[in-house]
């Protein structure tokens, strides 16, 4: 142990120091050797356990998918695709809003994107990868965290401040979250910054810049993977003020001589110099990397609604007090994290509206402690307790609301990193219990350990899916009606419609002002077929929209979600046809309150679609370009307007753009696949193929890709590969009406007309309005069945639907013909043939049942019959129905 200033090699505080006067004194100050300030090597087998300590409690994450905010920054982040600009990541947000625009959260957070992007690149949408990723990162963070507590603790209480740290249950959301990589990526460099700053002034007469240098990247690549990433330089400030030149002091003198001397005598005068120069040039650095990054964020601080922090919304004292107490509450959940939640927002902390309330008393408490503690690392010069406290403190103050609002009330991922100096400040502690009564102080260790152990791996499988996880939150918190909203969305996605109606409303119980909430009972009502209910829904939703205010901004008091009730709206009533105009109203009315809605666009120019005025429609969609203009929706329905107007290359086009900007787009695929093939060039049927079989190994169940398959094949002439594709989509959706219609066709074609008749019997049972199928069918019956009852009934069918029908007409006469009944034939061609008088087999036929009513009549000897050629037979033409339009459904 080297006796100087009162610290041992790792940092600890001991028993004072025998103590000189005079010179002798002076004397033992001015000789006794400077200590090493680097950070001591962890022994390996310790840091191994504390790895393999972290997979055994974590690797259960592995099983989770993406939940909650993984979904928007994973899922639906096109950020991550490889088909994005990779600079893109460098322009947009965390969730890929452009950060310029007012709905962006400003969380600029770039080099933890690329993660995500690189976790994409290595096996797309599979979470097990992002979450292993996690899993060792956080095992990265726990190591160098023991490292450094190395530096103000001896080694095993080092240890036991990184194993608490290691299997805190607060630490599942960072971990067990995809998007708490965030915290752990910039811990990594955080801890970083403070090693680095270590090293830098380890010595006494000199800097070694490299390492400040060092440091200040480690502060702004923290900063790059998440904002409170800059707090580094204030926890590297106090390291050099309360532990670096701390241990420059002299050993007498009073407890406050190592501030005092600041600046005075040469050589202790020198050694301030160097010191002043690094927290200068680090400070510097940090402010110029705060201002870059306020630039990029354009000055402007990220708008949230009071649904997102009811405290931030209110004015006087129940602003402060609620912010003033969070703090507290952040603390308990540190202490005592049993009532652990996914979501802390809406009514789960109901405001503090007077100093009556008992909970301003935790907050004086927490404010005391820490103040007393401040005070007492002062006193006690103890490096454990004044670096614990700047971890705990500092690194929370960007999430404390209490120098500005954040979008959340408490986040328990953000407290990642001030859990580093609550479990420094519990390892100084237990140190120190232990020197008293060590059997009582291992114990509960061990039974701490255990505990947080157990209910960190419990709470991992909160996080396995969307209604898991919500649901676990309604155990610990009954009034947050955005916990019931979600849980609804989750039954919802799994089409339990009832079930999801049922938390819908309860939301709405919690919280009647929640526009969302009556948004979602309305979407319900709309899948459960109950249209009216769902209408009212909607309009008691878009009566609770903040009214416009003379002079302020309507769009930054409004959530861009909350204008969905116009879309939701205005999709049901178009439904009924002579409700479009009223739709098309809606839509406008959301563009006029928020401009960039480019939803709104895309959905107003379906409905204008629809009322026939596509050119209108073209505009709508190109106005929208303006301000998304990688949305590759956009692009698509642009191709859909121009397939409307009959420019097919220009249609193809744009669904090409909209296949560059999102290669997986689904409708994009099928829709520019049936142009191409439609658009008839080999080589462009080669590439409908490919686009056909991406969606396949996308979804092997959809029946229009199967069909589709089938059209390509006989346009190169493969029967047996049309047959095969036919039938599998049939297969799959036994009433499609064109996979089964072509199916017949082709068999018929291929003289199976044996096989083709159950297909037709199938078909007319599921449309019997199929007029083509009733025709095919019946010349089966007539020609290779033989039943002409059956015949006859398909002819009759046709003609009750459509009386000017000439093929069924016709094709009914040669019923009459096989039956013998040639006056009834005659009279039934005659009729035809007033119907198409151009039709010449008509004419013809006719010809030779007069013919062969002279034959039969007792007159003298008739002119030779007709050659066989002449035969009356039903007529069929064999026209292969064309396939669906690529911008409407199949009309089964």
């Amino acid at each position: 142990m080297d006796r100087v200033s009162g610290v041992c090699r790792f940092g600890g505080v001991v028993s004072a120091v025998s103590r000189r006067s005079g010179r002798s004194r002076r004397r033992l100050a001015s000789s006794a050797p400077v200590p090493d300030c680097r950070p001591e090597t962890p022994r390996r087998g310790l840091g191994a356990v504390l790895i393999l300590t972290c997979i055994v409690v974590y690797h259960n994450c592995l099983y989770c998918g993406f939940v909650f905010d993984d979904i928007n920054a994973i899922k639906e982040n096109r950020d991550l695709r490889p088909q994005t600009p990779i600079s893109n990541i460098f322009l947009n947000d965390f969730w890929g809003t452009p950060i310029h625009k007012e709905q962006s959260h400003k969380s600029y957070r770039p080099l933890t994107v690329l993660t995500f992007r690189w976790n994409y690149a290595v096996h797309g949408l599979h979470p097990a990868g992002y979450h292993l990723v996690n899993l060792l990162l956080h095992a990265l963070v726990s190591l160098l965290y023991y490292k450094v507590c190395a530096m103000f603790l001896p080694e095993f209480a080092s240890f036991v401040a990184a194993m608490l740290f290691a299997v805190h249950p607060i630490h599942t959301e960072a971990v067990t979250g995809v998007v708490g990589r965030a915290e752990m990526l910039s811990s990594v460099f955080f801890l970083g910054a403070l090693l680095c700053y270590a090293r830098a002034a380890s010595r006494r007469r000199c800097t070694d810049w490299r390492y400040v240098a060092a440091c200040a990247v480690c502060v702004g690549v923290a900063m790059l993977c998440k904002e409170q990433g800059i707090t580094a330089t204030g926890v590297c400030v106090v390291y050099e003020l309360f532990v670096a030149q701390k241990r420059r002091g002299t050993s007498g003198g009073n407890r406050w001589s190592w501030l005092e001397a600041w600046g005075k005598g040469s050589g202790w005068g020198y050694a301030c110099g160097e010191a002043a120069r690094r927290v200068v040039t680090l400070c510097c650095a940090s402010l110029a990397l705060l201002a870059a990054r306020l630039h990029v964020m354009g000055a402007q601080l990220p708008v949230f609604t009071r649904f997102d922090n009811p405290a931030g919304a209110t004015t006087g004292p129940a602003k402060h007090l609620t912010f003033a107490y969070l703090p507290a509450l952040n603390a308990w959940l540190l202490a005592l994290p049993e009532a652990l939640c996914c979501d802390w927002t809406m009514g789960t902390v109901a405001l503090l509206q007077s100093w009556q309330d008992p909970r301003n008393l935790a907050t004086a408490a927490l404010f005391i402690g820490l103040l007393v503690a401040a005070i007492h690392a002062l006193r006690t010069r103890c490096t454990a307790l004044s670096m614990g406290l700047a971890l705990l403190v500092l690194p929370f103050l960007p999430a404390s609301n209490l120098f500005f609002p954040v979008g959340f009330v408490v986040a328990e991922r953000i407290l990642y990193m001030p859990s580093m100096g609550w479990c420094m400040l519990i390892a100084h502690g237990w140190r120190l219990a232990a020197k008293k009564h060590a059997k009582t102080a291992v114990a509960a260790l061990i039974f701490i350990l255990f505990a947080f152990s157990i209910k960190t791996y419990v709470r991992n499988w909160d996080w396995k899916t969307e209604y898991s996880i919500f649901a676990s939150g309604l155990r610990v918190n009954r009034n947050n009606a955005k916990l019931y909203n979600n849980v609804g969305h989750a039954l919802e996605a799994d089409g339990r419609y009832t079930e999801a109606l049922e938390f819908f409303n309860t939301a709405v119980s919690v919280q009647p002002d929640d526009v969302g909430a009556h948004i979602n009972v309305g979407r319900t009502y709309n899948h459960l077929g109950k249209y009216q209910e769902a209408e009212e829904a909607y309009m008691k939703a878009k009566s609770l929209l903040p009214k416009a205010k003379p002079g302020e901004s309507y769009q930054a008091r409004i959530a861009p979600n909350h204008l969905s009730v116009f879309l939701n709206l205005a999709s049901l009533i178009s439904r009924n046809a002579t409700r479009l105009e009223e739709a098309d109203m809606l839509y406008r009315q959301a563009i006029s309150m928020r401009a960039d809605y480019t939803r709104a666009y895309i959905n107003r120019g379906d409905i204008l679609i629809k009322l026939n005025r596509t050119k209108e429609a073209q505009e709508v969609y190109e106005k929208a370009l303006l301000y998304d203009s990688g949305n590759p929706d956009i692009y698509y329905n642009l191709g859909v307007v121009l397939l409307e107007q009959g420019k097919a290359s220009q249609a193809l086009a744009y669904l090409d753009k909209a296949l560059e900007l999102e290669p997986e787009h689904e409708q994009a695929l099928l829709n520019s696949a049936i142009l191409l093939q439609e658009l008839g060039a080999a080589d462009l049927r080669q590439v409908a193929r490919q686009r056909l079989l991406k969606l396949l190994d996308k979804d092997s169940t959809n029946e229009r890709v199967h069909f589709n398959l089938g059209m390509v094949c006989m346009d190169e002439g493969d029967a047996e590969c049309a047959e095969r594709w036919f039938r599998a989509a049939v297969h799959l959706k036994p009433d499609f009406r064109s996979a089964l219609f072509n199916l017949a066709l082709l068999l018929a074609d291929r003289r199976r007309p044996l096989e083709a008749a159950p297909f037709l019997k199938q078909l007319v049972r599921h449309h019997p309005d199929h007029v083509k199928a009733l025709v095919l069918l019946g010349d089966i019956y007539i020609n290779s069945v033989k039943d002409l009852d059956a015949a006859e009934s398909c002819y009759r069918r046709i003609l009750e639907l459509e009386a000017d029908n000439v093929q069924a007409l016709h094709n009914l006469c040669v019923v009459a013909v096989e039956r013998g009944a040639l006056a009834a034939a005659e009279e039934c061609l005659a009729r035809a043939q007033a119907l198409a008088p151009h039709e010449h087999y008509i004419a013809r036929h006719l010809a030779v049942v007069r013919a062969r009513r002279q034959q039969a009549a007792p007159s003298p000897p008739a002119p030779p019959a007709p050659p066989a050629a002449a035969e009356v037979r039903a007529r069929w033409n064999y026209i292969p129905q064309q396939p669906p339009d690529p911008h409407e459904a199949d009309p089964e």
